[in-house]
């Protein structure tokens, strides 16, 4: 099993260290997987034959036999009680985005009025949550209801406390009951499988014992913290996640002064607190630090098997939450929650790992003369270039629009940064040029007395890259915050696995002919970089500049999620699909169908809330300081006052009563347009209507509504500013 395991190491003759960092690093060791029913703990509780079993199935990916089941549900259950459980739930990731569970008590009672603890293989392997009840795109109906939630033996049970008690959480996949997939893991396993016998059946060109390849993943996590008490009062941000109004703060990040600055004191305490619960859970968070926009913080795991990683991820969102309310806080995981500053992303460290132990994407000292690495180094940028639409796709949403290509996050045009050393070694590749001298661990010297050699990365970094190769990985770096990584992660996986499918046709045909194997597979390599050359780029991915070269490449530059979202329904899209078995037809339109709903609604919740807080909150509280100022004035004029002794108080009345009636006649125009979109029957025509004709009124009304803020008595002002959402003390 894929459940990573500290180990203390004391070298012979060091002497003992005494300090606060060695006892919390300790600690950290200590309650490491303290939740988790781990390999360890499996041997624990089960009987040899039995345990020997269960790991030859997880790692040889061979069925579990339902008498083998039984005996874990038995373990698993002594384990769970022996730990405070008192229910348990299968935990699986329906399309809604979000993770799902039904609770069910250990306890029944039996014939006797008394009662006893049950659990058994059948409440392990399978249960039957409503399959109408969540997003199926119609694949199944209102009145047929039945679903399965299936075990997953490859992503460990854990135990999550939350109220007082604690419930033992088994992952599992869910499907419905004519068999297609509902869920985000299922497709995933199945990419995971594909990539697994494809990557192999490559790296047995270069070393026979490769038998198995794991994709592997690390995901840093962005997110913004917001003090509890002032969350509550911005209805807007309760709602959708992101302020629909507020004038931008006169500083924000403009002085760079956030970013991986000190800490403040009370978000450390909850990082803290955060990260205990996480290592509790298996969760190796490694990394912690502020970002670049004020109250925006990033956190980040150590590289894990993908599945595993992806189940973490969606974990380690629902720990934050939970965690945040201990230490007054809300966290904020939406792509866009401030106009005006940066938003939040996940980037998805990616890369492939042989059962030898050999990363597939590490150049080695000399990446000209690494033909294996080359190998899957090219195929990765091929499959990028041959489906960078159905990239896109993958995490294209409501609220990552918000986010892509706005200066601060990579643009909707796919594209890969290599970095030069790499990018020229990829055009001596192809052109069979003599290599340039490779630049071996070069160092940077900076001319400081006593400060170390630096040495230099075969490639720096471009953050404007949306898909960057990062020394010994790919980082998909337009991957949203909220998201579940399962998505891209899905179609990432499935790209390459036919990508390497069709390499391998292709070398094997020339073997035949008689080519000798090393010179087929360069051969092969050397027309996949022509090939693909046009997705390269390591140029500023936020000019305009680049937009424009983009299309003179080819290149798809698709903004808004509807349009983005066609492809998962064309036809090289279900081919390949169906080809790897992640998709069947009816599957990949179901999603379309889904993801096309989610958009317009989450649309259509905005539009809506928008015209409540105008109407109700901020229209009253602009009338109440505009009768303020009549009054003012009035008072004024009856002592004899000239009318330029109060004419700031009457522009003031002009202008809120100019704003005011803008902002109210946009939004009962927003409303009208809305409801001409809900009359159209197609769900893609009304998700472009919803983007097109609804979605332009609210930065229309937010301009009229920010003027306002700037105006109206503080005082008066019904909702928080973004001056005290911004700042954490």
């Amino acid at each position: 099993m894929s459940f990573l395991r500290f180990q203390s190491v004391n070298s012979a003759g060091s002497r003992e260290i005494n300090h606060e960092g060695y006892a919390e690093s300790k600690k950290a060791i200590a309650i490491y997987g303290k939740n988790v029913f781990t390999v360890d703990k499996m041997r624990d509780y089960l009987p040899k034959p039995t345990f020997v079993e269960l790991k030859e199935s997880i790692e040889g990916s061979k069925r579990i036999s339902r008498e083998l089941a039984e005996d874990i549900a038995q373990a698993m259950k002594s384990w769970a009680l022996a730990n405070g459980a008192s229910h348990y739930t299968h935990w699986f990731q329906p399309l809604t985005g979000s993770t799902a569970e039904k609770h069910d008590a250990f306890f029944e009672p039996d014939n006797n009025g008394l009662a006893i603890e049950k659990f058994t293989a059948d409440a392990l392997v399978q249960q039957e949550p409503d399959a109408s009840s969540f997003p199926n795109g119609g694949i199944r109906n209102t009145f047929e209801a039945r679903g399965y939630t299936a075990w997953d033996p490859s992503s460990p049970a854990f135990l999550f406390e939350t109220g007082g008690g604690k419930t033992l959480c088994i992952p599992t996949v869910f499907v419905s009951y004519t068999g297609e997939s509902l869920d985000y893991k299922a497709p995933l396993l199945k990419a995971v499988s594909a990539i697994d016998k494809a990557a192999t059946d490559v790296a047995q060109f270069f070393d026979k014992s490769v038998n198995k390849v794991t994709a592997s993943l690390g995901i840093e996590q962005e997110y913004f913290l917001v003090d509890l008490s002032l969350y509550n009062a911005r209805p807007d941000l309760q709602l959708t996640g992101r302020t629909l109004f507020g004038h931008m703060a006169a500083k924000g990040q403009q002085l760079d002064d956030h970013y991986f600055g000190a800490i403040p004191e009370r978000v450390l305490a909850f990082m803290v607190d955060l990260e205990n619960e996480a290592l509790k859970l298996g969760i190796p968070l490694k990394t912690r630090h502020n970002e670049v926009a004020p109250t925006q913080f990033e956190c980040a795991p150590m590289f894990e098997e993908i599945n595993l990683a992806i189940d973490h991820n969606q974990l380690l969102m629902n720990l934050m939450e939970q965690v945040a309310k201990r230490h007054h806080f809300k966290v904020l995981l939406h792509e866009k929650p401030y106009s005006g500053i940066n938003g939040s992303g996940k980037h998805n460290n990616w890369s492939l790992i042989t059962n030898t132990g050999v990363n597939l994407l590490a150049p080695g000292k000399t990446p000209k003369n690494n033909l294996m690495f080359l190998t899957f180094f090219v195929n990765t940028i091929k499959a990028v270039s041959a489906h960078a639409d159905l990239l896109r796709a993958s995490i294209a949403s409501h609220s990552n629009d918000h986010r892509l290509g706005a200066n601060e996050a990579p643009p909707a045009i796919i594209s890969i940064f290599l970095g030069s050393q790499l990018d020229d070694i990829l055009d001596e590749v192809e052109s069979a040029r003599v290599a340039k001298k490779v630049r071996n661990e070069a160092n940077l010297w900076h001319g400081i007395p006593k400060i170390p050699d630096l040495k230099m990365d075969n490639t720096d970094r471009n953050r404007t890259s949306p898909f960057a190769f990062t020394g010994n990985k790919f980082e998909f770096r337009a991957v949203g915050s909220s998201a579940n990584s399962a998505l891209p992660m899905t179609i990432l996986n499935a790209i390459v696995a036919n990508q390497l499918i069709e390499f391998k046709i292709e070398v094997d045909k020339q073997i035949k002919k008689g080519i000798k194997k090393d010179l087929a597979l360069l051969n092969v390599v050397r027309r996949y970089i022509k090939e693909s050359r046009a997705i390269r780029f390591e140029g500023n991915g936020y000019s305009d500049e680049w937009a424009e070269e983009a299309a003179t490449r080819g290149l798809s530059n698709i903004k808004s999620t509807p349009k983005a979202l066609d492809v998962y329904v064309s036809e090289e899209s279900l081919a390949l699909f169906e080809k790897l078995g992640i998709y069947s037809k009816r599957e990949s339109e179901a999603r379309h169908e889904i993801l096309l709903e989610n958009f317009y609604k989450k649309l259509q919740i905005e539009a809506r809330v928008i015209t409540e807080l105008t109407n109700s909150l901020i229209a009253p509280a602009c009338f109440a300081y505009q009768n303020q100022l009549i009054e003012n004035v009035k008072g004024l004029k009856e002592i004899g006052l000239s009318a330029e002794a109060y004419s700031s108080q009457r522009n003031f009345i002009e202008r809120i009563s100019s704003h005011i009636n803008i902002a109210l006649e946009k939004s009962e125009a927003m409303r009208q347009e809305r409801k001409k979109a809900n009359e159209i029957e197609d769900i893609r025509d009304r998700a472009i209507a919803y983007d097109e004709l609804v979605k332009p009124y609210f930065d229309e009304i937010r301009y009229h509504v920010n003027k306002l803020e700037k105006i109206v008595d503080d005082n008066k002002w019904p909702l928080p500013k973004l001056r005290e959402l911004l700042f954490i003390h």
